[in-house]
């Protein structure tokens, strides 16, 4: 009987360290899980990640309406409700080619202040109106501002009143009142910051919608470099880039693709910089270019990624892009689109080669894995650039 009830003990001390584990499993797979997925309409909602999962659920309805799905392990104990959206995935061409990008911001952008040499002492207007680094300045007296010229003029025709500035910090719309500074050394009335109208740069197609002619590139929005705001845009180009050669990434330095716009047609017309990347629309004859002959992916939703190999167009030289090999090692299937959904290591010969792994003008380099398209290269990291962080590519679809 002794012997029976030790038996007894140890097995149930056994049972309960098994339940406890299952349902910390459990609690574990509730933390690395999205609150909601999109799928096809006639798609099984399974993680490739996790194959242990099972959907359960009213999870048939039809395109464009959204449901409740339960994520079980094993099919027997809940993990997570989910919300499930039934979408078709679009056919996408895979882009890879460089493009050149021209800006042309929404107002000015304050990127620096400074003081004005005033008979008597020295100050800075802009300061004392409250003005900041970052802040975008769109109106100076009600005249709206598209250039650095423009404000400058305003403030010089003032002859020293107060301008009225109508400006944008954050979702923040504010006025501010500046009373400018007569400068002895310049001659004219001055407001103490610099500004700044446009950017250029150079980037890569991620896709094309053949149905629509919306392109997206980068995976990540235009920034300034001064401030590291994202720049609200009035209009911008896409411009055709010819790589003319690469500058090697190193540990603690990233490299960087070379290039210069070429006198082809335009691409297309850029319409919208936000943190998924930056958008726009294919010119008539640029559609015509890529509309036959381009590989074409279907969309692959977050679910159905997983680690392990993968492929990534990238341009090195010219024009053209080529197919190079690379792995995903880490995902993050949570819904920040913060462009670093996933680790994606560089794992082909030639291309570390020629570029050390990622350089900066890569951002926006598709990704496929099992013949969809599923994100685009984002960031290098300084510390090991055949390393860096990879966009969902549904996270771009606008």
């Amino acid at each position: 009987m002794l012997l029976f009830n030790k038996i007894r003990k140890i097995t149930a001390v056994i049972l309960s360290g098994a339940v406890l584990g299952v349902f910390t499993a459990a609690g574990s797979y509730s933390f690395r899980l999205p609150e909601s997925v999109t799928a096809g309409s006639t798609d099984n909602i399974q993680f490739a990640q996790y194959p242990e999962l099972r959907c359960t659920g009213n999870i048939t309805k039809p395109c464009g309406t959204q449901n409740k799905a339960t994520l079980s392990l094993f099919g027997t104990i809940p993990v997570k409700s989910v919300n499930v959206t039934r979408e078709e995935p679009p056919t996408l061409i895979a882009g890879g080619e460089p493009f050149g990008i021209k800006l042309l911001m929404e107002g000015v952008m304050v990127t620096a202040t400074g003081k004005v040499d005033c008979p008597g002492e020295d100050i800075c207007p802009a300061e004392l109106a409250g003005v900041e680094v970052g802040d975008i300045i769109r109106l100076a007296d009600n005249v709206q501002l598209c250039s650095n010229s423009d404000l400058q003029q305003v403030i010089s025709d003032s002859g020293g009143h107060d301008v009225t500035l109508s400006l944008t910090r954050g979702d923040a719309d504010i006025t501010a009142c500046l009373h400018p500074a007569y400068s002895e050394s310049a001659g004219s009335w001055k407001g103490g910051m610099w500004v700044r109208d446009s950017i250029a740069g150079i980037g890569t197609l991620t896709y094309i919608n053949k149905d629509t002619g919306e392109f997206a590139g980068l995976g990540h929005p235009v920034c300034d470099s001064d401030t590291g705001e994202i720049i609200p845009i009035q209009s911008g180009e896409a411009v055709p880039v010819e790589v003319t050669g690469v500058q090697k990434g190193l540990k603690g330095k990233p490299g960087e693709l070379h290039g210069r716009f070429t006198r082809s047609p335009l691409i297309g017309i850029l319409d919208r910089n936000c943190e998924s990347g930056i958008y726009g629309r294919l010119s008539e004859d640029a559609f015509s270019r890529v509309s036959c002959g381009s590989e074409e992916y279907p969309l692959g939703y977050r679910q159905e990624i997983t680690t392990g190999d993968v492929d990534v167009y990238v341009t090195v030289n010219g024009s053209s892009p080529c197919k190079y090999s690379a792995e995903i090692e880490k995902i993050d299937l949570n819904d920040q689109n913060n462009g670093k959904n996933m680790i994606i290591h560089i794992t082909d010969s030639d291309l570390l080669k020629e570029t050390g792994g990622i350089v900066q003008g890569m951002s926006g380099s598709p990704i496929i894995q099992n013949g969809k398209l599923i994100g685009a290269v984002t960031h290098v990291f300084v510390s090991d650039p055949t390393r860096g962080y990879a966009i969902f590519a549904e996270n771009m679809i606008g």
